[in-house]
């Protein structure tokens, strides 16, 4: 009798989306300036058939949630793991406007190195163009 080959986390969850028929699963990405148009892609893509994540925190908009500095610093670490994290469940990222900031860098970055596609709604500004 053979080993089964082992399989990765990534192979595991590829394969349960299989099972489970989901369909694509596109994660947007961009700075919060951009909430508006995040919408709008969120729909287009929604309408497309595909399943949307993006970020749910405007921390440039005033809020309670983070109105002290020190807990909105600590929030912010914890929001872009939880990006990361939904980046890594995507099938692909979409970047939205036209503007690509640090953050937004390092998650178009981050993607890139687990494999994921990538496409923007303004190609010119995508990093390497």
């Amino acid at each position: 009798m053979s080993n089964p080959q082992l399989l990765t986390p990534e192979e595991k969850l590829a394969d349960a989306k299989k099972l489970l028929s989901l369909p694509r699963i596109v994660v947007i990405c961009g700075s919060t300036r951009f909430m508006t148009e995040m919408a709008e892609a969120d729909l287009r893509e929604t309408t497309a058939g595909k399943i949307v994540v993006k970020p749910g925190c405007d921390m440039k908009s005033p809020h309670e949630l983070w109105s002290d500095p020190v807990e909105a610093e600590a929030l912010k670490v914890r929001l872009d793991d939880l990006h990361r994290a939904k980046i890594r469940l995507a099938d692909e990222v979409l970047v939205v406007g036209d503007y690509i900031g640090d953050s937004t860098r390092a998650e178009i970055a981050y993607a890139r190195s687990l494999g994921k596609p990538v496409r923007f709604t303004h190609p010119e500004v995508a990093p390497g163009a």
